[in-house]
């Protein structure tokens, strides 16, 4: 490959790389919130004694979990954040005595069970609502210059892992004829991968707090963050690559044929799990098979895009010399190497592809969930990409069994088409080591003859071509750098696929919207309806909700609170507010509300709703002495 196809190579991956980390979000968090006491809009009698919030899995927490604010948007003070006794996943904190009356707000952040942060805020009253709404300032729920970093960090990660396991498998398992070129991407994923654990541990606190890079230089954060799992698996991949590099060293100085493959199957095995233990597969529902279905993952693809970059490197040293009809694809060692990592990069996919159909089952929930939610677009984008590829890993896989077939057609020393049996065996001469540990192997070494077999897709190598070479040119280095230039395309869809899967482990699964969808809790008292009524006057400042809460919400007598929030959110004083309620069923009403102003909210305790069923609430709010404006939704009175 010349020097103008790398630079090529290296802005594209740098392009897609940019493009996809310009235009994703803020990593969601898997964790939702079920319930909180009190509920949130809630209008209380007396002030409550604490507060109590309730997660759909195990949270960690923080020491400024929770946050109080009262109706002046003042901070109030409150006790240490802890979990319930027994319970994981639900959190409290104490209230001091002496709250006093009005709208107070409760601003919370926890870290989800697979390491992500996740916040939100409520409100409840005491006594009434406040008439005005105090500016909250309630924290970012992330802080920019920190997200872009540790989103930085966490794309080098992947991409380090993935050249560095496949890169020394590519050595162990496909044994090029010249591995002395692949030393450059196994130190570089080494030190990247190094470098971006160093980062994401120093930024762990501040990407849990919401803070800026600079409070990661506070020991007290430090010293926090490596007393949670996060911090912990954060530490135990960097603690492992310490015996990784010990490998790589021996790797280097006694070469493949003398080092064991099960050590460094072990370290990528525990590499992987350093991911697996700290992501989605951490947490929901089946976690140890999830666990090791995420390994697996991790590994299959480490091992199928980093070979790829070190086939691209051993075929961009194989086809070096400019001249179109070099032999240099006449080394049968190269012919073997390119067919063992067609096999091996055939069972790498088939294990994403089982692995990954298993997390898409687990991570959307339901078909709708692939077009209704982030993740399932996300996932639908990373399945095109891979079909892509699949596309570009099929023609790299033709041009093999090419290579192969013009390999036994030059005659080459050591390598016979098997033409009668519609496969190929290359005879491959295997280097041993001698007079010394020098790596790779010296050329002066005594030949030992192996049959590989390589069984491609599609028809039999040569089979579709006649008697004519398949190659564009009658040595094998033709299809050396045909292969060359197919592997280089595959590598440039592999780069989109490896970043589209780092956005998705940062997503919210599918399964979690669906349920933090259905179990948001409901603001008002609880056992109440709440209703939404937007609506908007066509003046500036003369649009907002009214907020609608019929309690219990069933046949009978009901009592109404209603409560109008601007265009900020915040609370909103108007002149008059009327509430009507029809059932079109039934051809029942409208029945006035006769709504009366309380001092901040509106009220009656006398509505009587005869029969059940999807009655129709009509609010129309009057903003000035011109202007009103009116609204509706459907509101669902139970027997």
């Amino acid at each position: 490959m010349t020097r103008g196809s790398a630079r090529r190579l290296v802005v594209l991956g740098a392009v897609l790389l940019l493009l996809l980390l310009g235009g994703a979000g803020p990593a969601s968090a898997h964790a939702v919130l079920r319930s909180s006491d009190p509920a949130d809009g809630t209008v209380l009698k007396a002030a409550p004694a604490s507060v109590t919030l309730t997660f759909s899995e195990s949270v960690g927490l923080l020491d400024d979990s929770f946050r109080l604010f009262g109706p002046d948007g003042r901070r109030v003070h409150t006790g240490e954040a802890r979990h319930a006794p027994g319970h994981s996943d639900t959190a409290e904190v104490a209230f001091p005595a002496g709250l006093g009356q009005g709208t107070f707000t409760v601003a919370w952040r926890v870290v989800s069970a697979d390491s992500h942060p996740v916040s939100g805020a409520f409100t409840f009253s005491v006594g009434k609502p406040s008439p005005t709404s105090a500016a909250v300032d309630t924290g970012p729920d992330e802080n920019p210059a920190t997200g872009a970093l540790w989103d930085l960090a966490r794309y080098a990660a992947y991409g380090a892992a993935a050249l560095l396991i496949g890169t020394a498998a590519f050595v162990l398992l496909c044994r090029p004829p010249d591995p002395g070129p692949l030393r450059r991407p196994l130190a570089a994923g080494w030190w990247t991968l190094l470098a971006s654990t160093v980062v994401l541990l120093a930024l762990r606190a501040p990407y849990e707090t919401g803070a800026g890079p600079a409070s990661a230089l506070d020991p007290a954060a430090l010293a926090r963050t490596l007393t949670g799992r996060p911090g912990l698996v954060l530490l135990a991949r960097l603690a492992l690559l310490a015996p990784v590099a010990a490998f790589l060293v021996r790797l280097s100085r006694r070469g493949p044929s003398r080092t064991t493959p099960a050590t460094g199957a072990a370290l990528a095995l525990a590499l992987a799990l350093t991911w697996a233990a700290s992501e989605h597969a951490s947490a929901g529902i089946q976690v140890p098979s999830a666990m090791a279905s995420s390994v697996l993952h991790l590994l299959a693809m480490a091992v199928w895009l980093g070979g790829l970059t070190a086939l691209l490197t051993t075929l961009q040293r194989a086809t070096a010399d400019p001249d179109p009809e070099s032999s240099s694809g006449d080394d049968p060692r190269l012919t073997a190497t390119v067919a063992r990592f067609s096999r091996i990069a055939f069972l790498a996919v088939t294990v994403l592809v089982v692995t990954g159909v298993y997390q898409s089952w687990r991570g959307l929930g339901s078909w709708t969930a692939l077009t209704d939610t982030t993740y399932g677009r996300l996932l639908l984008a990373k399945l095109a990409a891979v079909v892509l590829l699949l596309a570009a890993a099929g023609g790299s896989r033709r041009w093999t069994a090419r290579l192969v077939t013009a390999a036994g057609r030059a005659g080459s020393a050591g390598s016979a088409g098997t033409a009668a049996t519609g496969s190929e065996a290359v005879q491959e001469r295997t280097p041993e080591p001698v007079g010394g540990p020098s790596y790779p192997a010296a050329r002066t070494t005594a030949p030992q003859t192996v049959s590989t077999s390589a069984p491609l897709s599609g028809p039999p190598a040569g089979a579709a071509f006649g008697t004519s070479s398949p190659c564009p040119s009658p040595a094998p280095g033709g299809c050396l750098r045909a292969l060359r230039r197919s592997v280089l395309a595959e590598v440039a869809v592999a780069v989109a696929v490896l970043v589209v899967s780092t956005v998705l482990s940062g997503t919210l699964p599918g399964r979690a919207a669906a349920e933090a969808a259905g179990t948001a809790p409901a603001a008002g008292i609880p056992g109440a309806s709440v209703t939404t009524i937007p609506f908007d006057t066509g003046t500036p400042g003369g649009r907002g909700t009214v907020q609608i809460t019929l309690e219990p919400g069933r046949v009978g007598q009901n009592a109404v609170e209603a409560v109008v929030f601007g265009p900020d959110g915040g609370l909103s004083t108007v002149p008059e507010l009327r509430l009507s309620l029809s059932l079109p069923a039934q051809k029942i009403g409208p029945i006035d509300a006769r709504l009366t102003d309380r001092g901040g909210y509106w009220g009656t305790d006398s509505l009587n709703l005869p029969i059940p069923g999807a009655w129709t609430a009509k609010a129309t709010v009057r903003v000035s002495e011109l202007d009103q404006a009116s609204g509706s939704r459907t509101v669902r009175i139970l027997r």
